[in-house]
């Protein structure tokens, strides 16, 4: 089963770690990141798509896919 996870976040170090810890879980980056104004909140947000081949699972919709 092919996993698929968007992390976002602000544009800091939590971000970075954020997408360091995934990949440090076996993630692999997917396409390249994305940067974009937030007007809503006055900061920029930073964006990344990461997946993950996981063998003997299902998919449901209720499984929280940070925890792979």
């Amino acid at each position: 089963m092919k996993l698929y996870r968007f992390l976002s976040g602000p544009d800091d170090s939590s971000f970075c770690h954020k997408v360091t810890a995934a990949l440090n879980k076996g993630w692999h980056l997917h396409g390249s990141p994305t940067y974009a104004f937030d007007a809503e909140a006055g900061a920029m947000r930073c964006g990344q798509a990461v997946c993950k081949e996981i063998d003997g699972l299902d998919y449901t919709p209720d499984m929280k896919l940070g925890d792979y």
